[in-house]
């Protein structure tokens, strides 16, 4: 296969792809004013070169958001050339700290491809099972964090109480019967990958949060991250001991289609992204 552009080549590349823009989510009713667009690529090294950038950024938001918990954690995303591989996070290197030369490729049995580092087993387990099972998904997100592993133990869906919780309105499955085998089962790798037919999240009883993406990286780990803050408002509002309001079926499932769709989730993780490219320079060595 092709190798992957050097870090330096990486952060060139990565910095200066523009792609075409998808426009077929929203167009700005002003033409010429500055806004983010989605990159279509025709050269697989630039589009590599993009995923590897934004790979490693969300890594970094995680790192932000406090989402690490010791070597546990995982986010994987396809090789544009060589689909049956993933670039995902070295093993036992906190978030904060993944950087472009650390990433590692890996293949769906577990074997490294390319890098210094180990990959995590759990990791390997579960996410090649995803990519495995739906070559539709670019990237997949996971962490044991604080408020989703709480809201994972109840075993229950998120219901739609806020605007940000309407864009997992059945759009999120609850994942139970392999809940005991979260750890390197082959049995819950199939399980959490069954799961994923046509939604965007999964919570794992008694594990945690999952996120993935048909489109790219970002949207992933935006996701995560927006799921594991309505987690966190949903336990506020069961704390309360008060009934809350619900936002009619109708209203939720407009604001999944507005709000919660591929490129709105795209959109949000730019913000992050330009963040810690000027404030973070070093994940692009």
């Amino acid at each position: 296969m092709n190798q992957a552009a050097t870090p330096s080549e990486a952060q060139a590349l990565a910095q200066s792809a523009t792609g075409r823009a998808d426009r077929s989510v929203y167009q700005p009713d002003q033409p010429g004013l500055v806004f983010p667009e989605r990159p279509v690529f025709d050269d697989p090294q630039q589009e590599r070169a993009y995923r590897q950038s934004h790979l490693v950024a969300a890594c970094r938001a995680f790192a932000q958001h406090g989402l690490d918990y010791g070597f546990a954690g995982h986010l994987t995303v396809r090789d544009p050339e060589q689909p049956e591989l993933y670039w995902t996070n070295p093993m036992a290197v906190h978030f904060g700290r993944v950087r472009l030369s650390n990433l590692i490729l890996v293949d769906h049995h577990g074997t490294v491809v390319q890098g210094r580092h180990a990959v995590n087993r759990a990791g390997f387990v579960l996410h090649a099972a995803v990519h495995h099972m739906h070559p539709d998904i670019v990237a997949m997100c996971h962490a044991h964090t604080v408020y989703g592993t709480a809201y994972a133990a109840l075993g229950r869906p998120l219901p739609p109480v806020t605007q940000d919780a309407a864009v997992f309105f059945e759009d999120h499955v609850v994942i139970g019967a392999e809940s005991g085998k979260v750890a390197v089962s082959t049995e819950a790798g199939h399980s959490v990958a069954e799961a994923f037919a046509g939604v965007k999240a999964a919570i794992h009883q008694n594990h945690g949060l999952f996120t993935a993406s048909r489109h790219s990286i970002d949207a992933a780990a935006f996701w995560f991250i927006g799921l594991e803050r309505v987690c966190q408002q949903q336990l506020l509002i069961d704390a309360s001991g008060h009934q809350p309001v619900l936002v009619p079926p109708d209203k939720a499932r407009y604001s999944r289609e507005h709000v919660g769709s591929e490129y709105i989730g795209w959109l949000h993780f730019q913000t992050l992204y330009e963040q810690l490219a000027a404030t973070q320079p070093d994940m692009f060595d």
